[in-house]
């Protein structure tokens, strides 16, 4: 069998399980199985060549644990996010592309600041995918990060050496994340659980495979995210500011956990498909 057939043969079945990018998942796949990049898979296309047997058997089984709607990145072990290749697999939430945006927000208010070591804490860290971008892109930055799951926290203390080693990284109850940094924090931003218990995620790979604990949000799906203000509010100085991703759909609700004396410049934002994705505020005196 060719490269190329291969290629059409998986494409074939990824589709028909319902998978949103078959060729790519495919040629992501085969990639790593036979250690090419992605460029290199469509160069080995183009050339004939041919699959070997080993090859075959290394990849079948990763094919069917693929239309079982396993996750692509538990498969291969890395998430790509932003610059980074993360280390993932079960028990650490897969970070999501709409994601990037929430940190693009954020670098972009440090930038602005024109604060020389601005000080940042990341709430529910997870596979540390937010606070390592900010780690890496704005190299000035003290990054402190909290996780709960100990689980979690064996992707991420990887993540952290290999990106951040001088980062803080901490395990823990975020409502109790670094009392020693009250009053002093630049940029708090979090992607916390914020789906409702009672909804079931669209996505096989989701609510099969990823973590609850960095799903589900209570009732309302805001319950984190309350705790979240409580937090940001302990944590920021004057001025500071607070980014928090969403659901498309809780925007407005999301707006009104904000309403109260200690915040200002609640705004809204989009991803880049247009959806309510985050909020933002500014602590006020309060």
């Amino acid at each position: 069998m060719k490269v190329t057939e291969l290629l059409d043969e998986m494409t074939e079945k990824f589709a028909a399980a319902g998978i949103e990018s078959p060729r790519a998942d495919a040629e992501i796949l085969l990639g790593f199985v036979i250690e090419a990049t992605r460029g290199e898979i469509l160069a080995l296309a183009v050339s004939g060549r041919e699959v070997t047997e080993l090859e075959l058997e290394s990849i079948t089984p990763l094919v069917e644990r693929r239309v079982a709607r396993e996750p692509l990145q538990h498969l291969t072990g890395v998430a790509y996010f932003r610059q980074l290749e993360l280390e993932v697999g079960p028990g650490v939430f897969v970070p999501r592309f709409e994601t990037e945006t929430v940190v693009q927000s954020a670098i972009d208010f440090l930038v602005e600041m024109k604060n020389s070591s601005p000080v940042v804490v990341d709430l529910a860290t997870g596979s540390g995918a937010i606070a390592l971008s900010i780690a890496t892109e704005i190299p000035n930055a003290k990054v402190f990060a909290i996780e709960l799951s100990e689980v979690a926290l064996n992707y991420t203390k990887k993540n952290f050496s290999k990106y951040a080693p001088e980062a803080v990284l901490a395990q823990g109850d975020l409502f109790e994340a670094f009392p020693e940094l009250d009053g002093l924090v630049d940029l708090v931003i979090s992607n916390p659980p914020y789906i409702p218990n009672q909804m079931v995620p669209i996505y096989p790979e989701v609510h099969l495979h990823d973590p609850a604990l960095a799903l589900y949000g209570g009732s309302d799906g805001l319950d984190i995210i309350r705790r979240v203000e409580q937090v940001a509010r302990r944590l920021l100085r004057e001025g500071g500011k607070l980014v928090v991703e969403h659901a498309d759909m809780q925007a407005e609700s999301c707006r009104q956990v904000f309403s109260n004396e200690f915040w200002t410049e609640i705004t809204t934002s989009q991803d880049l498909a247009g959806r309510d994705r985050m909020v933002s505020a500014t602590k006020g005196r309060g």
